[in-house]
């Protein structure tokens, strides 16, 4: 178990993406499992890494200065919920907040982009997950120009340009957060084609699992290559040191919900949280309702 351990920081390091120079979503195999740890292994790895994250949600939460925010996005059945699920298994729910985006309504599409995720961003002390994001706005919407025109963006603002300076505004955005103690991590849960296919068909084989079908998620199929020019395009333009990126190798789920709780580990740790510590003059009522409370007894 120790060896497994000394391990994840090599996993994470292979899986961050910090500079999105030279990324190429294609050298990135969704295949790909932790080399030495096994899947027995990894169940137990994940138990600690969830007790340790549970630890460090409650300093974060005693502490009160920082938040942080763990954006979730992958094409569909690549395993967000279950990913969200398991990992946040063991986190006192009072300190999380999850939130997963639909198709913006009329009071979301009269504002501009960024409005609705700005909505539910964690305040200090607590975990924020966004499950599908503003990323949404740099990919379903990049492939379908009808819900761009549901917006009714001015037709100046909608220039060659357009793509690449609504990038930019989310890495003003999210540069913005970092600089407030929002700190951001991303996820891109990779899974492939082919295993995406498997598990569609398993879900149709499965009748409890059979309302998370929809009509829209084999139609999108026919897009698979567009959308992942897509998302390596938002990964390149997006990955900074402040709000990496990491590309999640999720063909084996438990290999991609290992990584995903390392990386809130790590994130967290970095942050050097510290619960408290009573001031001088709080001793003193602390030493005197002890002394209350003793003579109850």
């Amino acid at each position: 178990m120790k060896n497994s351990s000394a391990k994840l920081p090599t996993l994470l390091k292979k899986t961050i993406i910090t500079d999105g120079e030279g990324f190429r979503l294609r050298d990135h195999n969704p295949a790909a499992v932790p080399r030495g740890i096994t899947e027995t292994a990894a169940t137990k790895l994940l138990a600690d890494g969830i007790a340790r994250l549970s630890t460090l949600q409650e300093r974060l939460y005693a502490e009160g200065t920082w938040s942080l925010l763990c954006v979730f996005q992958a094409m569909d059945a690549a395993g967000k919920d279950g990913t969200i699920k398991h990992v946040m298994s063991g986190v006192n729910p009072q300190g999380v907040r999850v939130h997963a985006f639909k198709q913006p309504g009329p009071e979301e599409l009269a504002h501009d982009f960024l409005w609705r995720v700005s909505r539910e961003l964690p305040p200090r002390g607590q975990i924020g997950i966004f499950n599908r994001s503003h990323y949404e706005e740099v990919l379903v919407a990049r492939l379908h120009p009808e819900i761009l025109a549901r917006q009714h963006l001015p037709h100046a603002r909608q220039d060659d340009h357009f793509w690449q300076h609504r990038l930019a505004d989310i890495v003003s955005f999210e540069r913005y957060l970092d600089r407030q103690g929002c700190v951001v991590i991303k996820f891109f849960l990779n899974i492939s084609r082919d295993e995406q296919r498997s598990r569609l068909l398993a879900r149709m084989d499965t009748p409890s699992k059979q309302w998370k079908i929809a009509p829209s998620d084999v139609a999108e199929r026919a897009r698979w290559d567009d959308y992942m020019v897509a998302y390596e395009a938002a990964i390149v333009a997006t990955a900074t040191k402040t709000a990496p990126w990491y590309v999640v190798p999720a063909n084996n789920k438990w290999a991609a919900r290992l990584i995903v709780v390392e990386a809130m580990v790590a994130t967290l740790t970095a942050l050097n949280l510290r619960t408290p510590q009573l001031a001088a003059d709080d001793h003193l009522w602390l030493a005197e309702a002890r002394r209350l409370l003793e003579q109850e007894g």
